[in-house]
């Protein structure tokens, strides 16, 4: 199952996303039945994350993902987008998360977007 959705701030305006339940299905849903959600963006290197109202475990976590990915990261009940190294990266080429995340969709389009987010800019997903 697929759910398109926008991630909207005001630097990048509405961006179209998806929501996909095939990595992390009971991540996937529970993110899903929160929506909208409107939270406050950081940054780690080409990431952003921000809290949100979902707690749910580990579910085929993932050490290294692909640009462009959508994923829930356990330890800070939050949901992360990445387009590009992070601190944790080995090299230029690899995005890895602080630790392992719950793939749970990818952005539609260039997700390099997100490199005008800056630490504190409102963050909001709704259905689209």
């Amino acid at each position: 199952m697929k759910v398109k959705v926008f991630i909207i701030t005001e630097a990048t305006g509405k961006v179209e996303a998806e929501l996909i339940d095939e990595y992390s299905p009971k991540t996937f849903k529970a993110i899903v039945k929160a929506l909208p959600i409107e939270s406050v963006a950081s940054r780690w290197g080409d990431e952003i994350y921000f809290s949100i109202p979902v707690d749910v475990p580990e579910e085929n976590a993932k050490e290294i993902v692909e640009k462009g990915t959508i994923a829930y990261w356990p330890p800070g009940n939050s949901l992360c987008i990445f387009w590009g190294p992070t601190p944790a990266s080995r090299s230029s080429d690899e995005i890895r998360p602080a630790s392992p995340v719950n793939v749970v969709g990818k952005v539609l389009g260039d997700p390099s977007i997100f490199n005008k987010v800056r630490p504190g800019d409102r963050i909001r997903i709704e259905r689209a």
